[in-house]
């Protein structure tokens, strides 16, 4: 008889879960409130011009193959995958622009046009990078559930790199001294919830995997990924239930059993997967009288992320602007120190452009492009008053991206538009204080002492998601989806079918 697993919420991790373990065997049910799959890697469609809701950068795409092939799949019969290059453009408060590249005689040129002295440098940052990352992804790999587990071979091997003594900005200042430049590897840090002046050094990974394996645009967008996930679900036989939210968790002698519906509905199952947002998930859908460690005073006091503030814009004409584009602040360090310290409204943001349709035209109608507009901002334990700031800030954008960022006379050209601040990410996707890239990275939350895959508060009991090992970011929530089913399978005894699978 087939094991059942019931995994809340059709996010990517949980989707990740539910498609190796439906591929293996398990018979799948995921319940999600929303009417969409995908959660923050969906994609929405607004009078003719379609967006990403959410991600728009995949690194790592192998950690994606990787899942397709382990559920017995060719990647390729389901997405089409397209590096980009440069990786992005930087725009300096000089108003200088930095096109980085995987491509290594490339960007050693545009290294000695904005940046000369600093070519041998680049080449030993990726040469000492890659010895970083095989180690430390390695062990990212890994579970780390019990206290025993401190002493695997990938952590003992990886320690001396995760960078506990000198922060992110410190190590890429072993490498180059332009405070400008060391900005174009450390910008990433303000996702993981850390300033670069404060973040593990050990992330300078994120910046060399960039760079040694390019960033990817997946075709029609990333709602794609989630589409994909569900398909393979549905073709082995699992059920994906939109507008379902689950109510709360079925609790037996500190087990799991199943999960009970707004509607009062009882699914039981052998295991229950979590891919909800981590903390929401702990005060909504879990009794008191069933946590210890995770109650809502201790997950108070956790650090989490920044959160965003988004434009989203259809306009009437196409930007000569690459895919990816960096706008920083003209004080970037105020501006980090703003969103995670002083939690205040930047005077002086810095901002993300995606100008998706150079890659993929059918995005937008034929002339027209869809502009998505990320702005770092904090999270909605700064008590600011999106209601009345909203407007203003979206203005300051505006005249920011009409000035600096190569949009000019953007407003003239809007045909559609759509804002989303950090309430709605809390009110509307339950995310826990809007915090989008989940808990923040500091050691203290990192591996052992992040929620663990297998759940420590009750038996049966399993997460996925950006709230978990390995952390946020698309490569390392597919992760935490084939940890998740590694651990239930070999709690199963269960052999590995994927091999038989991909072999027929």
């Amino acid at each position: 008889m087939e094991k059942k697993v019931s995994v809340v919420g059709a996010g990517p991790g949980g989707l990740t879960a539910g498609m190796l373990l439906s591929s293996q065997g398990y018979e799948v049910e995921i319940f999600e409130k929303q009417n969409f799959i995908g959660g923050r890697t969906s994609t929405f469609d607004m009078d003719g011009f379609k967006f990403d809701l959410g991600p728009t950068f995949l690194m790592m795409k192998n950690v994606l193959e990787d899942v397709f092939t382990k559920s017995g799949r060719n990647i390729e019969d389901y997405l089409e995958i397209k590096a980009i290059d440069p990786l992005y453009r930087i725009v300096y408060a000089d108003k200088k622009e930095f096109y980085p590249s995987t491509k290594k005689n490339k960007m050693i040129n545009e290294l000695n046009r904005i940046f000369p002295g600093n070519e041998t440098n680049y080449i030993r940052f990726m040469e000492k990078e890659k010895i970083k990352f095989d180690v430390l992804f390695d062990c990212l790999k890994e579970t780390y559930i019990y206290p025993k587990d401190f002493f695997k071979k990938e952590l003992l091997k990886a320690f001396p790199y995760l960078g506990i003594r000198k922060s992110l900005f410190g190590i890429l200042g072993d490498y180059f001294k332009e405070d400008d430049l060391k900005m174009a590897f450390t910008f990433q840090a303000k996702y993981l919830g850390m300033s670069p002046w404060n973040c593990p050094g050990g992330y300078s990974i994120i910046s060399y995997i960039e760079h040694a394996d390019g960033v990817h645009h997946i075709m029609g967008g990333f709602g794609e990924i989630t589409k994909a996930m569900s398909k393979i679900i549905t073709e082995e036989g699992g059920k994906i239930h939109l507008n379902s939210p689950v109510k709360e968790l079925v609790i037996e002698n500190n087990k799991t059993v199943g999960i009970k519906l707004e509607d009062e509905t009882i699914h039981h199952s052998d295991y229950t997967v979590i891919n909800a947002d981590f903390a929401h998930a702990m005060n909504n859908i879990v009794k008191d009288e069933h946590k210890k460690k995770y109650t809502k005073k201790k997950l108070e006091k956790k650090k989490y992320s920044c959160s965003t503030f988004m434009i989203f814009l259809g306009v009437d004409k196409v930007y000569d602007i690459p895919h990816h584009n960096i706008i920083f602040s003209n004080d970037y360090k105020n501006n980090v120190e703003e969103i995670s310290d002083k939690k205040v409204l930047s005077e002086d943001p810095s901002i993300y452009v995606q100008n998706s349709v150079v890659t993929d035209k059918n995005l937008a109608p034929e002339g027209k492009s869809s502009l998505y507009i990320l702005v770092p901002v904090p999270n909605n334990t700064s008590n600011i008053d999106w209601f009345s700031e909203s407007d203003k800030f979206r203005d300051k954008i505006l005249d920011t991206l009409e000035t600096r960022g190569g949009l000019h006379n953007l407003r003239d050209h809007i045909v559609t538009e759509r804002v989303l601040t950090p309430a709605y990410w809390e009110d509307d996707m339950s995310v826990y204080k809007g915090a989008v890239f989940n808990l923040a990275h500091n050691i203290s939350q990192m591996l052992f002492f992040r929620p663990h895959n297998q759940f420590e508060e009750f038996d049966n009991c399993y997460l996925v998601g950006g709230g978990t090992h390995p952390g946020s970011g698309l490569p390392t929530i597919f992760e935490s989806g084939r940890i998740t089913c590694d651990l239930i399978m070999d709690r199963d005894k269960i052999k590995d079918k994927s091999f038989e699978k991909a072999s027929i």
